[in-house]
């Protein structure tokens, strides 16, 4: 009898676990809805539990703040492009020598081979454009970011196995905060065009950043 019970009482974590990943992933999909359909994030912690269909206290149980939930939808979005690179990557882009010259080549196609652009029009839609009084949007953007290079830099250290892991960091880091760059001069530029025009506008800036930061990991004659 004693055993008879016991999948009994181990089923319930689980039934727990599956709730709150159901009451989390509702809270998310309200969120986008509601960015959608108001243009930005001007919904207040209510409207979006009347929208997810849980409690007030239900939303924080899961974030800590409002901006919590902008911050999981812009990674959200970059995590997409980030899945992408990183299964683009194993088919198209070769592994190189482990030299930092062969290293910045690697980094540099995969964020040319991505679709960086579509997240960023993502990230757009829920912080809206970049503006300079609005610091608590650029932190978000910049944490997003932050957090897209560290899932990247893990990815080129499981390439490379051999390669030094600050040369790795350091590049990865510079490109990816270059990115932010770029990104905010194409949404002002093309008012985030998705079509061919928009998108050679954003090959034409990713090259200008690579430009800028391929010296530093240029052979040494």
């Amino acid at each position: 009898m004693r055993s008879a019970a016991r999948p009994v009482r181990e089923a319930e974590p689980d039934r727990r676990a599956a709730l709150k990943a159901r009451h989390r992933a509702a809270i998310l999909d309200a969120a986008r809805s509601l960015i959608d359909e108001q243009g930005g994030p001007g919904f207040g912690v209510e409207e979006l539990a009347a929208r997810a269909d849980v409690a007030r206290r239900t939303v924080f149980n899961h974030f800590a703040s409002l901006d919590e939930i902008l911050l999981t939808l812009c990674a959200d979005a970059l995590d997409v492009i980030i899945d992408d690179v990183i299964e683009a990557a194993t088919v198209t882009t070769p592994v190189g020598d482990g030299s930092r010259a062969a290293l910045f080549d690697e980094v540099s196609q995969m964020l040319r081979q991505s679709d960086l652009p579509s997240a960023i029009a993502s990230i757009t839609r829920i912080l809206g454009e970049p503006d300079a009084d609005d610091p608590k949007g650029r932190a978000l953007s910049d944490e997003a970011f932050a957090r897209a290079a560290e899932r990247l830099l893990q990815e080129v250290l499981r390439r490379n196995p051999g390669v030094d892991a600050l040369d790795a960091e350091l590049l990865v880091t510079s490109l990816m905060s270059g990115l932010i760059v770029v990104a905010k001069h194409w949404v002002l530029g093309t008012g985030v065009r998705l079509d061919a025009v928009g998108r050679a506008e954003w090959q034409r800036l990713l090259g200008r950043l690579t430009d800028s930061v391929r010296s530093g990991y240029a052979p040494v004659h």
